[in-house]
């Protein structure tokens, strides 16, 4: 069985990938062929990166919530990054989603973070 701990810090490490690969992105896209990276800024790549996260977001977080600290503040600050992320993503706003992405991402790996602390502060 995998466990919640686990679960976050994969959390972490995917959010924060997220965020660095949004912020880097905008920089580095006229590079990206030149390495041989430019599959990175396909649509398809940032879309399932973002549902890797919500889905192991909300798997985690939400298993730590019924099982260990029943806190909502981590779950609620995962949404606010998803929706940061989201409105970043498809609102259209093209000067906004440079800062709503990585904001997002790093707000999500936050919420791992502050779950990993209330599951081992937790007493059960």
């Amino acid at each position: 069985m995998i466990k919640a701990i686990n679960l976050d810090k994969l959390g972490i490490t995917a959010s924060t990938a997220c965020a660095i690969h949004c912020a880097l992105l905008p920089f580095i896209l006229t590079l990206l062929p030149l390495w041989g990276l430019e599959f990175l800024a396909h649509p398809i790549i940032e879309i399932s990166m973002i549902l890797f996260s919500m889905v192991l977001g909300i798997w985690s977080l939400s298993k730590s919530y019924r099982n260990t600290h029943r806190r909502k503040l981590p779950i609620m600050i995962l949404i606010m990054g998803f929706i940061f992320i989201f409105t970043g993503h498809f609102a259209g706003i093209d000067v906004l989603e440079p800062i709503l992405i990585p904001a997002g991402g790093f707000a999500i790996a936050f919420a791992h973070f502050l779950n990993i602390r209330l599951s081992k502060s937790c007493t059960h």
